[in-house]
């Protein structure tokens, strides 16, 4: 499997290399463009039947993907088991002079208590967006049985409580910027995402 996706990877030229400073704050020299995949409908679907094949079996009520890229993959996971979808976005609030960012769905969205719960993403890095969409979904009542991904690329094996399964791994180095030797070698730094997934 992952011979595949590794050539899909190469086809579509997802792999960037240069100097890029990941939403997580790390810094890297490879960076995965997931909508250089994503653009390609055909191969967003064989990434996620992968991701289909292995949860068919878990009585998945409804898919959850956190925005941006968890959107498109939310929805072709859903469409491929027949049943509904939702994202959550991040918002910001002023919270005791400070700004404090938190996911929640859209007004008069989510799900309901006892539902059970596949949470997708594109690219796992840190976790970060994963872990706060789950809190929320268990808040709210869900039972998350199984995150998906597409790309994990965390180099590490990061616990969630829950399944995990990925449809390819990479073996990427991350730097803290203190310890980046790119930026000894003051090669220009590069945010290739605005979005604030971590």
């Amino acid at each position: 499997m992952s011979i595949a996706v590794e050539k899909i990877l190469c086809e579509v030229g997802a792999i960037i290399e240069g100097h890029f400073l990941l939403n997580s704050g790390l810094h890297s020299p490879f960076y995965v463009e997931k909508f250089r995949i994503l653009q390609y409908p055909y191969y967003a679907q064989q990434l996620c039947s992968m991701i289909v094949q292995y949860y068919r079996d878990y009585h998945v009520d409804v898919v959850v993907g956190p925005a941006t890229g968890g959107i498109i993959v939310a929805y072709e996971v859903a469409r491929q088991l027949g049943v509904r979808t939702l994202f959550t976005e991040e918002i910001e609030n002023l919270l005791h002079g400070k700004v404090v960012s938190r996911r929640t769905f859209r007004p008069g969205l989510g799900i309901e208590s006892g539902e059970q719960v596949l949470l997708v993403d594109d690219i796992l890095t840190m976790g970060g967006s994963i872990r706060e969409t789950k809190e929320l979904l268990e808040d709210m009542g869900g039972k998350v049985v199984g995150i998906g991904v597409l790309i994990d690329r965390s180099g590490r094996d990061l616990e969630f409580g829950v399944p995990l399964f990925s449809c390819h791994q990479i073996s990427i180095p991350n730097y803290t910027p203190e310890e980046c030797p790119l930026c000894a070698a003051h090669i220009p730094l590069v945010k290739p995402s605005a979005t604030k997934k971590r």
